[in-house]
């Protein structure tokens, strides 16, 4: 990544027209070829920028401090530079990526060891149970031997209904598991997610994360 600070005008010339006057402003180029410009507000959104790909051309001779970016739809971002303040390129490699949210993985831990919150006589298969698309995050035997696919989420959306039914669709593929129910697990469920999920034959259970790690409610009762 690069970035620079300078003082600079901007002009993009596309679908639309604008003009950034002489400011100081940096100046993101990102290794995946996007340019943006940002100025000292407005969170991490960019006054103006180009997604990639596109090439950016630096002037040379009498066009010497003219940066030219230009994408593939023949949109260009012209920036004038007036005066470099900083010029710094870091390398930083390949991201990981998002991390599973610590919390849901720990109530997957948790449900695991302590399956019978599902129902009683529910036991474990196993947990990241692996298929084609991705891990069921907890598969399970209910009471009467049936296998239960669990999915587990901090907030139970519409997504995670969807991404549950592609795992059953999978999972009853295999003759040594079908018939194959689902559980969607949350510590909230919303109500559209809910109505998805029922129509689909899916369970809801809604987690209490404080009572699986077995904290007390600190809200005052009346006994």
């Amino acid at each position: 990544m690069r970035l620079v600070i300078a003082r600079c005008s901007v002009d993009y010339a596309g679908r639309l027209t604008a003009h950034l006057p002489s400011a100081p402003r940096l100046i993101l180029v990102k290794a995946d070829g996007s340019v943006s410009i940002h100025a000292d507000d407005r969170a991490y959104k960019p006054l103006n920028w180009m997604s990639p790909p596109c090439t950016l051309k630096e002037g040379a001779g009498d066009d010497a401090g003219t940066w030219t970016v230009i994408n593939k739809a023949g949109e260009k971002l012209i920036i004038t530079m007036e005066e470099v303040l900083h010029d710094s390129s870091h390398e930083l490699g390949v991201d990981p990526g998002l991390i599973k949210d610590g919390v849901e993985a720990h109530l997957q831990e948790l449900l695991a060891d302590r399956i019978d919150t599902l129902g009683e006589g529910y036991s474990l298969i196993r947990r990241e149970y692996p298929t084609a698309i991705g891990p069921v995050d907890i598969l399970c035997r209910d009471a009467d031997g049936a296998t239960v696919a669990v999915e587990l989420k901090r907030r139970g959306d519409i997504d995670g209904v969807e991404q549950l039914t592609r795992y059953l669709e999978l999972l009853n593929r295999d003759p040594h598991l079908a018939p194959v129910k689902g559980i969607f697990a949350a510590q909230e469920i919303k109500p559209q997610a809910r109505v998805l999920a029922t129509d689909r034959g899916i369970g809801c259970v809604v987690l209490d994360y404080n009572a699986m790690r077995g904290i007390e409610d600190d809200k005052l009762r009346l006994f």
